[in-house]
């Protein structure tokens, strides 16, 4: 698999060795990392106006002195970084019940140590890939939203109207104007929402 471009992997775990031969793991095959040994340094990385921005995804340690990887794990989904950035929890052998039950709140999914190293990237790059969707998606949420604040009063009266299906006269019987106005407003609406028919158009706003 070619590496995913401008992605960061976030390494959470408290013991240096882990860090260090994950990071080496991830320089292997072309996946640049930053690593902290704590998950509040990882919460100070990712405070204040943080974003994602590029395909990410965090490795958490369930287990670390202080803020535990599970305390971090809600703090993301407070912060509504998930699904932007999937999070793959490291787990020992006794933590696997509460890694499963986290990957059942929206975690991508758990290793157990000690993991194989292709099967940890595997995974690692399924999670970039969601999280590019996911940035794609946003984007495109964005962008719809942006499209939408461009059409004026008349035009979002008009655009309710069609995509319930009803046909320029009854719009135009409905708002009291005349057919012709409609047809104006409807052609604009559609070249402001870059589509061709109301059926489209329906189908866009359903990702609203």
């Amino acid at each position: 698999m070619e590496p995913i471009q401008n992605a960061t992997v976030y390494i959470v775990d408290d013991d240096a060795s882990v860090r260090e031969a994950l990071a080496w793991l991830l320089r292997s095959r072309r996946l640049p990392s930053e690593s902290f040994d704590s998950a509040e340094a990882f919460d100070e990385r990712i405070s204040g106006a943080f974003q994602v921005t590029s395909p990410s995804c965090a490795l958490l340690d369930v287990r670390m002195g202080g803020m535990s990887g599970l305390a971090m794990f809600e703090k993301l989904i407070a912060c509504g970084l998930l699904p932007t950035l999937p999070v793959i929890f490291l787990t020992g052998h006794a933590d696997v019940p509460t890694a499963v039950d986290a990957v059942k709140r929206g975690a991508f999914d758990f290793c157990e140590k000690p993991f194989s190293d292709n099967a940890l990237v595997d995974r690692i790059e399924q999670a970039l890939t969601q999280s590019a969707a996911a940035l794609a998606q946003r984007s495109e949420h964005t962008g719809l939203r942006a499209r939408l604040d461009g059409l004026t009063e008349r035009e979002r009266d008009v655009m309710r109207l069609v995509v319930e299906g009803l046909p320029n006269k009854l719009v135009a019987d409905q708002l009291d104007i005349s057919v012709r106005t409609v047809e104006v407003h409807r052609a604009r609406v559609f070249d402001k929402m870059s589509v061709k028919s109301a059926v489209e158009l329906a189908n866009l706003l359903r990702n609203l």
